[in-house]
């Protein structure tokens, strides 16, 4: 039994891969993350939906994403499954919460569609309506509603990690004007490209980058096994492949070694303003957790850190400088300093986001293991008493509403403002924090015909234009062992799951 509602900070970090912070294997220094870990408990198997529009739609609704209509992006496609923003037919977080008795609070990013925070719960609202932007343009981060004020910075003092996190205090200290708990959404947008971070930040990371994927890759995994994070069997994959497919380009990382001097330079740069984005948050979160201890909340504050998607991977090894063109330019000598901040625009490329997915295979948009495996961190002083545990077990996304709404004894409804509401998909995580056994569940993922099924220790995987390939989880979470031919019958029994979980979910029809 809860002893209080207690309240909820919700973290979730954009474009993060799977191995980045230092608590799960990564050189990225993350310390304050750290100490949520190691004060709490931390999931290896936990599942996202493949991309950030339908992983914030079901993290938001305790659906799968086609079921609250964002089944991919937030353009309308006019197909049940894929409308671009949350349907009628499910309810926030926010929504179920406030209907409890909590205040309700989003920084960050949005992203589910042109029905916003307000009109979908949330009291306070900063932050990024759409997809992504400059780190450093102050216009494009708004406050809602319409007419409340809003922090000022000068030029050279905004940026928007610092700024979200700035409005997320700002509410929170609001919610103690009462005696009601507050949940709070701080979505950051970092690290998602355009790569933008302050300098200060960026040189703590050159010279680590100097040394290669290759060796970043080896590195993690074997801080992962002496962590516990992976089995000390796990064999890394080989360098991923990576497509194009606007520009018809598909091939494999290459080798850092044989990469000409100039180019890993600039590669360099870009995964060190990466890391700095990453550092930069977490010294952020440092600032809410601190806030939380002085004023006493931490111990009844349930945090739950993780991340929207796998390694961001778009669009070849070499990345972009131009979102719109795709087109890469090598940075060299002086240039290389103008990096990362207002007048850039980067992405770090394949290989980085293979090493940041270490050991798993693929990235963002996949449903391969580093497409859609978060890190996870649970931290809650007052319930979850499995202080600095690893725990294996799968789970979703989907889990968070039936979290929330079995820890705040919420009401989850059946009908809202007249909308017939669909049933939550997921479970509570309380049994995982007190520890009791996990029973065997299935879960499904789709996302640009990208798809997978686990179920148990089994799971399917599947590349767009290619076949279902079979992969025993216990054994090769690094999907390198297909078992297709060895389980045909299997394969068939799960290729059945997933399809009627496709019709009954929207995925099917698509649109044109």
């Amino acid at each position: 039994m809860i002893k209080k509602k207690p309240n909820i900070v919700l973290i979730l970090a954009d474009d993060l891969g799977f191995s980045d912070l230092g608590c799960f294997g990564g050189e990225i220094q993350t310390p304050n993350l750290d100490q949520l870990a190691t004060g709490g408990l931390r999931f290896t198997q936990y599942y996202n939906s493949a991309r950030c529009c339908p992983s914030r739609a079901s993290l938001l609704s305790g659906l799968y994403p086609h079921q609250a209509g964002v089944g991919e992006m937030d353009e309308d496609r006019e197909t049940p499954g894929y409308r671009g923003y949350l349907k009628d037919q499910c309810v926030t977080l926010a929504e179920v919460l406030k209907d409890s008795g909590y205040h309700t609070y989003l920084s960050g990013k949005w992203h589910v569609g042109e029905r916003g925070p307000i009109e979908r719960g949330f009291d306070e609202f900063y932050g990024l309506f759409g997809g992504f932007t400059s780190f450093w343009n102050q216009p494009d981060y708004i406050r809602l509603p319409k007419g409340r004020a809003k922090r000022e910075y000068s030029d050279y003092e905004f940026y928007a990690t610092d700024a979200i996190t700035d409005h997320a205090l700002d509410f929170i200290q609001e919610a103690r004007q009462d005696e009601k708990p507050y949940f709070l959404y701080l979505s950051y947008n970092a690290p998602h490209f355009p790569l933008q971070a302050p300098k200060e930040d960026i040189a703590k990371y050159e010279q680590i980058y100097e040394k290669g994927w290759d060796h970043i890759r080896e590195t993690r995994l074997a801080r992962m096994k002496e962590l516990g994070i992976v089995s000390s069997d796990t064999s890394l994959t080989p360098r991923s492949e990576y497509w194009d497919r606007d520009r018809v380009i598909q091939g494999v990382n290459p080798a850092w070694d044989a990469i000409d001097p100039d180019r890993q330079k600039d590669l360099a740069k870009r995964m060190a303003i990466y890391a700095a984005m990453i550092d930069r948050m977490d010294q952020n979160i440092g600032r809410v957790i601190d806030d939380l201890k002085e004023k006493g909340e931490l111990d009844n504050t349930l945090i739950l850190f993780c991340s929207d998607n796998g390694a961001c991977a778009e669009w070849d090894p070499w990345g972009f400088d131009d979102w719109i063109s795709t087109s890469n330019f090598l940075h060299r000598k002086e240039d290389l300093d103008r990096m990362g901040q207002q007048d850039s625009y980067h992405s770090y490329g394949s290989g980085w986001a293979n090493a940041c997915s270490t050991p798993l295979r693929l990235y963002k948009h996949y449903g391969h293991e580093g497409g859609i495996s978060t890190p996870l961190i649970a931290h809650w002083p007052e319930e979850v008493t499995r202080i600095g545990e690893i725990d294996h077990r799968p789970g979703h996304f989907i889990d968070f509403m039936a979290t929330f709404v079995d820890i705040s004894e919420a009401s989850y409804p059946q009908v809202y403002n007249g909308h017939n509401i669909l049933p939550m998909e997921g479970e509570s995580m309380l049994p995982a924090f007190y520890g009791e056994a996990a029973e065997e569940r299935i879960f499904c993922f789709e996302h640009e015909q990208h798809c997978g099924i686990r179920k148990g220790k089994w799971k399917l995987s599947k590349i767009k234009e290619m076949d279902w390939e079979l992969y025993d989880m216990e054994n090769d979470r690094t999907e390198l062992h297909n078992l297709r031919d060895t389980y045909p019958d299997l394969v068939e029994e799960m290729k059945k799951i997933w399809d009627e979980w496709a019709n009954r979910t929207d995925v099917y029809p698509r649109f044109n």
